[in-house]
């Protein structure tokens, strides 16, 4: 994939990064964080059906896209099983009278009922289609599907906010699932010709059935992933107040700017990666690009360690300990994307029994970590257990890839994180950022340039290139 195509993918997380830094506050000066909080339980809902009706085919029908000449039937071929799953789901809800707004808002809502079931649609649907547009490499298709989405949604909160239209949670939540219904529409349009070929397909059985085979161990280590990455929304549910979760997830949203870097890298990197392994391994060409991610990630960990004070400025005083939470729960998106560089080779070489090795011990770790946590220190709690969680899932992924696909210097990428990770638990916890704290972020950047500095020259060389074009 070249550059082009690689800022292709990059228009669409990037542009979403710049709207949520708008949405954002707008969000937390107009709705109360109890109503926030209730929004993140329905992205907890919405993020957990995904994993588990899609039952790991999506990853599969990526893997095995480049070996597979019938594209249309492999997609019919991945996505049927999980659509067979989520209209039986839904069956079984409709007849059993269950409320799906008690167990995640406390309000009992035929409305918001119908909406969590649209989201789900919404989310299952534009999964498949999007992987379409990834494998395709049609990147600025697949970004402009994606900032769709998200202006629909800033433009709506604007408009509510312009015409004095009262705050409430079926308004936010409402606003949210049109622009999931956004994105679907976009993603179907744009994926129409794959989509209807694939309904005149047949199902490949054999095929599946080494799909299903590959995908087995990635359903359980998506479930577990998904418990790792909301446990501490649960918890904070069950021990503390919705308020309390509305200013944790709100720093989620910040920190989850982050994750525009880990979205351009998946969406380019497996796909490469499978093909250099369909075509004969460049191995010279993944140690750099491992060392790259390595850089980047400590880059953007130290700078929010420098920067993280600005968001008093743009919040209402009920956020005030955000900057110091947002430090360990950066450690979420920051370092599960370098585990998407370090652990590839679990894929590659169908190992992903190691995945869900890993996963699940770092589940059990935050399970522990919250309940003991969180009782004492509140949000910052939950902010230590999942980084710690985190640092536990990198380094078994990183080790396993390491040990079963090749070697790569993992020494200077172990200590870097492992310091970032020290400073920003303690920061957490003491809700301290002196001085002395911001020099210490700074050494920490200064130190990952010039560990990295071969990977700085790279980057630098490609931009000035890129100028004198």
């Amino acid at each position: 994939m070249n550059a082009k195509k690689v800022l292709s993918f990059a228009v669409g997380p990037v542009t979403t990064a710049a709207l949520a830094l708008i949405s954002i506050p707008l969000l937390t000066w107009y709705f109360s964080a109890g109503d926030i909080g209730r929004l993140t339980m329905l992205n907890v809902s919405v993020t957990f059906s995904l994993l588990f009706f899609s039952l790991g085919m999506d990853q599969a029908y990526v893997r095995e896209y480049h070996e597979t000449t019938n594209k249309p039937e492999l997609f019919k071929t991945a996505i049927s099983p999980g659509l067979f799953l989520i209209f039986a789901a839904l069956c079984t809800v409709t007849l059993s009278g269950w409320s799906i707004s008690i167990l995640l808002f406390d309000i009992e809502s035929l409305l918001l009922d119908f909406f969590v079931i649209f989201a789900m649609f919404a989310k299952f649907f534009s999964r498949f289609f999007s992987l379409i547009l990834r494998m395709q490499e049609r990147g600025l298709t697949y970004s402009l599907c994606e900032v769709a989405a998200k202006i629909f949604f800033l433009v709506t909160i604007l408009f509510f906010l312009l015409l004095g239209f009262q705050a409430k949670l079926e308004s936010l939540i409402a606003v949210h699932v049109l622009s999931l219904m956004v994105a679907f529409a976009f993603f179907a349009y744009n994926t129409q010709r794959d989509w209807i070929a694939a309904l005149a397909s047949s199902v490949d059985r054999k095929k599946q059935k080494v799909m299903i085979r590959y995908a087995v161990p990635l359903i359980g280590s998506g479930i577990s992933f998904w418990g790792l990455t909301t446990m501490d929304k649960v918890f904070l549910r069950s021990f503390s107040t919705y308020e309390e979760l509305g200013i944790y997830s709100v720093s989620i949203s910040f920190a989850g700017i982050a994750l525009v870097f880990q979205a351009v890298f998946s969406t380019v990197w497996a796909p490469t990666v499978y093909k250099w392994a369909a075509n004969g391994m460049e191995l010279a060409k993944v140690k750099t690009v491992i060392d790259f991610v390595a850089l980047v990630v400590t880059f953007v960990w130290a700078s929010t360690g420098l920067l993280s004070w600005v968001l008093v400025y743009l919040l209402p005083p009920a956020y005030g300990s955000l900057p110091s939470i947002l430090l360990a729960v950066i450690a979420y998106p920051l370092l599960y994307t370098l585990s998407e560089a370090t652990g590839l080779g679990i894929n590659i070489k169908r190992r992903t029994i190691y995945d869900l090795i890993a996963v699940i011990s770092a589940l059990i770790l935050n399970a522990v970590g919250n309940w003991l946590l969180i009782p004492i220190f509140g949000a910052s709690g939950a902010a230590v257990a999942s980084a710690v969680a985190f640092l536990l899932y990198f380094f078994i992924r990183t080790e396993a890839s390491s040990r079963i696909w090749m070697r790569f210097g993992t020494s200077k990428i172990y200590i870097l994180v492992f310091s970032l990770a020290a400073l920003s638990i303690y920061v957490n916890v003491s809700n301290t950022n002196n001085l002395i704290i911001k020099i210490l972020y700074m050494a920490l950047l200064i130190s990952s340039i010039l560990l990295f500095w071969k990977q700085v020259k790279i980057g630098i060389d490609a931009l000035v290139a890129f100028l004198q074009r």
